[in-house]
């Protein structure tokens, strides 16, 4: 049986930041993951170029059932901190907007970044590994291994959530903390596309790959940024960012002029040129084929002029532009959920260390954890956060006598 004084479970973003800031405080550690490479997500994010920080991130723009847990950890381990990190290792990066920082070049940057610093410190990182049972007897966790058996006195889960099972994803975290005894806040997709009834699907089939920029909001999310139409719903930075706070049956509320007061600018435009057709006029702002399909969906009277329009029906037009109410159907699921909403129960969590606060040597870190970012870098900031943070609260509980 090999010892170690850590077992991190997830070659992710966090697990391999912990691995190597766990490390370099003196202790012996392993990371296993049973996918074939390390940082699969990490890969993939940002098409490519990964979205690695960004630079307004604050407690604020992070959902949980404890919305005060994420702050210490936010503000020992900041993005300036990971940015820092990023130009020690001269990897080239730039903004792109509201603050998200990408990779001039490639993700694999940032994933070849995490491996040197495990190296560096001598961490272990072992793939293809799966864990069959977790067992913890006399202070020690006993892991077994598709590899073989691993012992170690601490344990961190840094095993995601359940989005985007084509990488690999499972709910081993989930079930390992509720076998010690946690709960697990109700998990959903995240940051994820909405598909739309039939209706509305066959409404705007027309209008797939159109995008616009809107104000989108759901209870208490609101953004704005810019939709896109899909051949199955409705997809972009806003509808992601508003999936997020969506609950199932409710409606969305859109509105496709954020800047403009729809209901001023026809009567303006209707004592400016009386003559013109609404359509015409509407085409001004959108795309002809946006006029078109969402004309025809509201049942606008886009043929009549304006002088023939009537105050009621520019109030309905107006109503329906600046606060279009959609209900969708649902979303598409973890299949192309960017994050996983809910998680284990952080007021059973230590804020300050990530440790476990019914089980001595277990904690928990990433997404894992009921703490979902917004879109634009936002979950990336909490992986390095909540690792710095549990790699400074291992170096203040015991080592195993491995060395």
């Amino acid at each position: 049986m090999a010892l170690f004084d850590v077992v991190i479970i997830g070659a992710g973003a966090a697990g391999l930041h912990c691995a190597a800031h766990a490390a370099r405080n003196g202790h012996k550690v392993i990371v296993v993951d049973h996918a074939k490479q390390a940082g699969k997500k990490i890969l993939i994010s940002g098409g490519g170029r990964c979205n690695f920080t960004n630079m307004y991130a604050s407690p604020e723009n992070y959902l949980s059932s404890n919305p005060h847990f994420c702050k210490s950890a936010l503000s020992r381990y900041t993005q300036w901190d990971f940015i820092g990190l990023v130009a020690e290792y001269q990897i080239p990066y730039h903004e792109k907007t509201l603050g998200q920082l990408f990779c001039d070049e490639s993700a694999k940057d940032i994933v070849r970044m995490l491996l040197d610093e495990c190296a560096r410190y001598g961490a272990k990182v072992q793939l293809r590994t799966e864990v069959l049972d977790v067992e913890y007897e006399q202070d020690t966790y006993r892991i077994n291994t598709s590899q073989g058996k691993l012992s170690a006195s601490n344990l961190v889960f840094a095993c995601g959530g359940l989005s985007m099972p084509k990488l690999g994803a499972t709910p081993l975290g989930y079930q390992i903390a509720e076998q010690f005894g946690h709960s697990i806040i109700p998990v959903r997709a995240g940051l994820v596309p909405f598909t739309l009834h039939p209706t509305e699907k066959d409404a705007f089939a027309e209008l797939a790959g159109v995008s616009m920029d809107v104000a989108a909001s759901a209870n208490d999310g609101h953004f704005n940024e810019a939709m896109l139409f899909t051949h199955r719903g409705l997809s972009g930075p806003a509808m992601l960012q508003v999936s997020s706070y969506w609950q199932p049956g409710e409606a969305i509320t859109v509105d496709c002029l954020p800047t403009t007061d729809a209901f001023e600018w026809l009567q303006e435009n209707q004592t400016k040129q009386p003559k013109a057709q609404l359509n015409t006029v509407l085409q001004q702002l959108f795309a002809k084929r946006v006029v078109t399909q969402l004309g025809a969906y509201h049942q606008w009277p886009l043929t009549q002029r304006l002088a023939d329009i009537s105050k009621k029906t520019f109030k309905t037009i107006a109503e329906q532009l600046n606060h279009w109410q959609i209900k969708p159907n649902g979303t598409e699921g973890y299949r192309t959920a960017e994050v996983t909403l809910g998680g284990v129960n952080v007021d059973e969590v230590s804020s300050q260390t990530m440790q476990s606060k019914l089980q001595p040597g277990l904690f928990f870190i990433g997404e894992v954890l009921d703490v979902t970012g917004w879109l634009g870098g936002y979950n990336f900031q909490w992986a390095w956060s909540s690792a710095y943070a549990c790699a400074e609260g291992l170096a203040t509980v015991p080592q195993a006598k491995t060395h």
